[in-house]
């Protein structure tokens, strides 16, 4: 399961490096602030295993990696209850399924230092 997750991992965050990379138009990259939701099945320590492995002979060749991660919110269409998720579990504590998550799934780049 492990090196299922790091592959995962290694090509959402080497999309994200093509794409600051693009970005920089040859400029040094210094850091590189992302987004995670908690709900997004993204493990940060993985995340920045895989950026200092896919930024290698790049631009952004020893960047620093950034993550903030939101946790999850949700709404209940049921009862109206706003509550936090703490895992993929999308249950009301009112024991509602029928819930419009708010926060958690976010997965974007949120800027870059160039230099």
């Amino acid at each position: 399961m492990r090196r299922r997750g790091r592959v995962h991992e290694l090509s959402i965050t080497r999309s994200m490096v093509d794409a600051v990379c693009e970005r920089a138009s040859g400029r040094r990259v210094h850091v590189v602030r992302v987004r995670v939701g908690a709900l997004t099945a993204v493990v940060p320590d993985s995340m920045r295993f895989c950026f200092d492995l896919v930024t290698e002979g790049t631009v952004a060749q020893g960047a620093v990696l950034e993550i903030d991660q939101p946790q999850g919110t949700a709404r209940c269409r049921s009862c109206g209850d706003q509550f936090t998720l703490n895992d993929l579990v999308l249950l009301c504590p009112c024991g509602s399924a029928d819930v419009d998550v708010t926060s958690g799934r976010e997965l974007e780049i949120i800027s870059m230092r160039v230099g």
